[in-house]
């Protein structure tokens, strides 16, 4: 991506790939805004256990990704633009259900639901965004700008959450309802009109012809496992991590966590272009393996550090949000590629898969850390990264021995 020819290629943006970028951004941003606070509102308020929060919240957020994989399929049978209706209009029933809640089979009702928004937006509108672009360059940078605005809104969420859920009132969650009535205005004034979209959704399969589709595309399956690899061992930086340093009575924790998850914000809002632009000439498989060297390196720099020295853990995660700066928004470039023009959402929605890895990871990095120690963990995770380096590799070696139809890089 070469940043001297942006304006010109921002300029070549409709207004429909400007809705699904700002409204991804508000997707990510609305369900971060609620899932961080969750675990503490349904305590405080309904007395659970840490066990039935976590049974609730796992078993959501589990859900809503298997329910993604179907959806997906249906966004290419049936029309992007009528799933992403019904994601909005979920939304606009999930918060608004938050807010008036009084009981806790609603407000559990409403935490599910406040999970759909994310999962059935996410696939179909990738699959709309680059639809409505012909150039791989536009594509490209569209989804690099998509996974941009993901992280500003990851890092604005909680804020607005920490204001509208805990220190205001609960019924404060009815302005995200009302922002995303404002949302489904735009989608309306804005949606496609005919052409390609409606010949798309007459030569989608059924969701069982998919399925066997997708079971002979080695390639791609390959490209899952990668990236289920790759997402498990972020996660750990996310949930483990702060378990293993509370355990080790670290000082001024809440300082360092805190400092960790600012320093991976910045770092991938400040660099992700930057680090794009160096590489605009190189294959996107070259950048995956890029990115995957340098998570190894951070997750050695993690088992070697002191867990007392607090310096070393924030140049980890620098050297760690580096990586993921490279790799997130290249996986979906990776994945727009791999899939036929008929079946985008359908790809997207089964990459969303991956994000099992996130889903296990606390259970998993939990119980290494109660039956061995965080060292040994990090160990696990550099073992892991390298496994799914292997797997990329043997994605690309697939790739020469049966070309497919792909955007040159």
């Amino acid at each position: 991506m070469d940043i001297s020819s942006l304006p010109m290629q921002l300029s070549r943006f409709t207004p429909l790939v400007w809705v699904m970028l700002i409204g991804n951004f508000f997707v990510r941003a609305s369900y971060y805004m609620v899932w961080p606070f969750l675990a503490v509102m349904l305590y405080e308020s309904y007395g659970l256990s840490a066990t039935e929060v976590g049974l609730l919240l796992t078993g959501s957020a589990t859900l809503a990704v298997f329910l993604g994989f179907y959806t997906g399929n249906l966004a290419d049978r049936f029309g992007r633009s009528k799933m992403l209706y019904v994601a909005v209009l979920v939304g606009v029933g999930s918060f608004a259900l938050l807010a008036l809640a009084d009981a806790l089979w609603l407000f559990a009702v409403a935490v599910f639901l406040a999970c759909m928004p994310r999962t059935l937006w996410e696939a179909p509108s990738k699959a709309l965004l680059t639809e409505e672009l012909a150039n791989p360059k536009d594509r490209e940078l569209a989804l690099h700008l998509l996974y941009f605005l993901v992280n500003v809104g990851a890092a604005l969420g909680p804020l607005y959450g920490l204001w509208a859920g805990l220190n205001g009132e609960q019924f404060s969650f009815i302005y995200t309802a009302v922002s995303y009535l404002g949302l489904l205005v735009a989608l309306v004034y804005f949606r496609p009109k005919g052409g390609s979209s409606a010949q798309t959704t007459q030569s989608a399969p059924k969701f069982s012809q998919w399925l066997k589709i997708l079971n002979k595309d080695s390639t791609f399956l390959v490209v899952l496992v990668a990236t289920t690899l790759v997402y498990f061992v972020y996660a750990q930086c996310d949930t483990s991590l702060v378990q293993y340093l509370t355990r080790a009575e670290v000082p001024e924790l809440a300082w360092l966590i805190s400092a960790v998850i600012i320093t991976n914000s910045t770092v991938i809002i400040v660099c992700q272009f930057p680090l794009l632009h160096l590489m605009r000439n190189w294959r996107i498989e070259h950048r995956l393996y890029l990115g995957g060297a340098i998570l190894v390196v951070s997750q050695v720099m993690m088992a070697l550090n002191d867990v007392h020295n607090t310096w070393g853990w924030i140049t980890a995660m620098i050297v760690l949000s580096l990586s993921e700066a490279i790799m997130f928004s290249n996986i979906n470039v990776y994945v727009d590629r791999l899939a036929p023009d008929n079946l985008k959402a359908s790809y997207f929605g089964a990459a969303g898969l991956c994000s099992l890895g996130y889903a296990f990871a606390p259970i998993l990095g939990g119980l290494v850390l109660d039956f061995s120690s965080g060292v040994m963990l990090f160990v696990l995770t550099t073992l892991t990264s390298f496994a799914a380096l292997a797997f990329y590799k043997v994605a690309e070696l697939k790739l020469k021995a049966t070309p497919r139809t792909m955007s040159e890089v």
